[in-house]
Order: structure tokens, then C-alpha cells, then sequence
């Protein structure tokens, strides 16, 4: 069985890539499963940067394909906040309720039309011997004024999703990989596993 190695710690993460390699035959690692403490520092100023850090290290170190992503929530009443800062946006501690209260008291006195925003997820590819190649997956939402909903993570819980109608954190792990930025990423990776495989 070939293995993919994804440069994460989260196993939520990790269980969205399952759920499209798996079928297909692949067995997922996680740094867990390869005991790789490496902590690769993110500065870049996109999404994109930061996901291709991650692969690209990973990948030389360890000589294999690594797959990396990062994620976060742009809000266009606060020009594009959190973005990359989404996980620390309240502090380095990273917390989920510290993060969407800093979130709630910037919009407070922002009227609902106002409160667009979108979760946006950058996956890379890399290997040693390629170049190495990102896709960008998004999804459209509006900011609640309170928290609502008990699955999911991050600010799923303020996150309502028109198409749904319904928050992020009220729907199952199936409804959200449906339509959700990581997923509409995965399904673009999908797309290239050919390219992903054939040349690496």
C-alpha cells in the first residue's frame, strides 16, 4: 500500500484525506505516525506560502510526497482579518473562544449584509523530485452575532452557511465535507491524483 504523508496533528485533518485516499488505496501518516517533531515556521503572507513551507521542508527532510495545508477565515469588514493569523488571531495561546470573541467585538455595530466572509483552505503538494504544486479551496458564509452549533472547530461555530442554512458547527462531518474550503480543496487534489502520482 503506498503511503502519503500529511504535515499535520490534527486528526480531524487527517480524517478528510482518508476519506479520499483511503478508496483509492493509499495509506495516511501523520507526523504522529512518522515522529517528526519538525516545526516548520510560517512566514509566508498567503495561504498558499505557508501550505508550500510546510510540504516542501517535509518533503526533502523525509524524501517523500507530503501534502500540506492552511487554512483560515478572511472577513471583508475587517479587509480580508483573520486570514493567515486565523488560528492565533486572539494570542499564541489558540483559542477557538478566544479567537471568535476578538472576531464578535470587532463586528459588533457591522450590520448582517456587511458580515460576508469565507473559509479558505490552500493545499500543497511537494516531493523531492518535482516541483511542487498548490489548489485553492473556498467557502462562502456570512459572521453570526452569536455562537451556534456543537460539531467542528475553529469558528465554525459563528460561521453560518447561506446554502445550508444553517451554522458550519450544525452540520454533520459529512454535510461539512461537502461543502466545505478543505473539501472543495480535496476535491481539486482529486483531480490531480494523477499528476500527484505518475510524476512523483
Amino acid at each position: 500500500m503506498k503511503k502519503i504523508i500529511i504535515a499535520t496533528q490534527n486528526k480531524g485533518k487527517a480524517k478528510d484525506f482518508e476519506a479520499l485516499f483511503g478508496p483509492l488505496g493509499y495509506e495516511i501518516l501523520t507526523l504522529h505516525d512518522v515522529a517528526e517533531d519538525m516545526d516548520v515556521e510560517e512566514t509566508g503572507s498567503t495561504f498558499e506560502e505557508n501550505a508550500l513551507l510546510k510540504a516542501t521542508a517535509l518533503a526533502n527532510h523525509l524524501q517523500t510526497i507530503v501534502i500540506a495545508d492552511d487554512s483560515g477565515l478572511e472577513i471583508d469588514a475587517l479587509d480580508g482579518r483573520p486570514g493567515i493569523y486565523s488560528a492565533r488571531y486572539a494570542g499564541e495561546a489558540k483559542s477557538d473562544e478566544a479567537n471568535m470573541e476578538k472576531v464578535l467585538k470587532e463586528l459588533e455595530n457591522v450590520k448582517e449584509s456587511d458580515r460576508t466572509a469565507r473559509f479558505v483552505c490552500a493545499i500543497a503538494v511537494a516531493s523531492p523530485s518535482n516541483e511542487p504544486f498548490t489548489m485553492r479551496g473556498t467557502c462562502e458564509g456570512i459572521i453570526a452575532t452569536e455562537r451556534k452549533g456543537e460539531n467542528g472547530f475553529g469558528y465554525d461555530p459563528i460561521f453560518f452557511v447561506p446554502a445550508e442554512n444553517k451554522m458550519m458547527a450544525e452540520l454533520t462531518t459529512e454535510q461539512k465535507g461537502a461543502i466545505s474550503h478543505r473539501g472543495n480543496a480535496l476535491k481539486k487534489l482529486a483531480s490531480n491524483l494523477d499528476d500527484l502520482f505518475f510524476k512523483a
